[in-house]
Formats: structure tokens, sequence, C-alpha cells
């Protein structure tokens, strides 16, 4: 059976903090990479970062916009998250639960790049959650 990868493109102001932020710090390996463009592979997914002239602005909240990775693996998560701790990346909002005692349970952190991208890692207690749980409507923080 053929394995889908995810790709994703997204602004940045310039590609050395780009590859500062991905390779260095979350430890994303570089592919091809050119003075308008870096290919990033997030743990075998396809990250494209284009340089724009446009202003690049923060947004008011994690919402509607972020991207990152669901861990299969609580230890990954951690191990990720101490990284993140390690490197001194920026965080947008600090590791905390959602959804305690309830089957959509899970652990998450954001972190914000250089040029204001939001990116959420989290680690679902149980998996089924992920996609199913449909009886439940709770998603993501009401207050965000």
């Amino acid at each position: 059976m053929a394995h889908s990868l995810f790709h994703l493109a997204f602004p940045v102001g310039n590609i050395p903090d780009a590859k500062r932020f991905y390779a260095e710090g979350l430890g994303c390996q570089v592919g091809r990479e050119n003075a308008a463009s870096i290919i990033l592979n997030l743990r075998g997914h396809q990250l494209v970062a284009h340089v724009t002239k446009e202003p690049l602005t923060p947004q008011q909240g994690i919402y509607p916009r972020h991207f990152g990775l669901i861990f299969t693996d609580e230890a990954e998560w951690r191990s990720l998250l101490e990284q993140a701790e390690q490197q001194q990346l920026c965080f947008h909002q600090s590791s905390k639960f959602r959804f305690l005692g309830t089957p959509l349970e899970h652990s998450t952190f954001f972190l914000e790049d250089p040029f204001f991208n939001l990116l959420e890692f989290k680690y679902y207690r149980h998996f089924e959650a992920i996609f199913g749980e449909t009886a439940l409507v709770q998603i993501g923080d009401a207050e965000s």
C-alpha cells in the first residue's frame, strides 16, 4: 500500500531564520533550498517555506490558522517539548492538558516561528479521539 505524505507551503520573511527555527530548533531535515524557498522534512512530511515581501503579522490567537503534528507516542511528544525548551524556541502557549478525564483528553503546546506562524504539537490519550468520538462536539479551546 502506498504511503501518502502531507505537504504544507507557508510564508516566511527570510530563509536563514526559517532554517534556524525549523532545522536547528525543531530538527527538520533540510532538502532543496534557494534564496526564495526551502523544503523541510518535518518527521516525514514536507514543509515548504516561501519568502514573501508581504508584511507578516501576528494573529490575535491560535485560531483560525495553525499547523503541526499529532504524536501517537507520548514519549515522542514529550521529547519534542523538551527539545523546544532546550532550543529556547518561542512558545505561544506552554504545554497543557485539554479535556481532562474525557475521551478527548490530550496534551498540547504551541510554538511561534520568527514569522508568526503558529505550530501545535499534541498527543491524544485515546487514539480514537483523533478522528472519532463524533458524538462529542468539543474542538480546541473555547476561549482562544
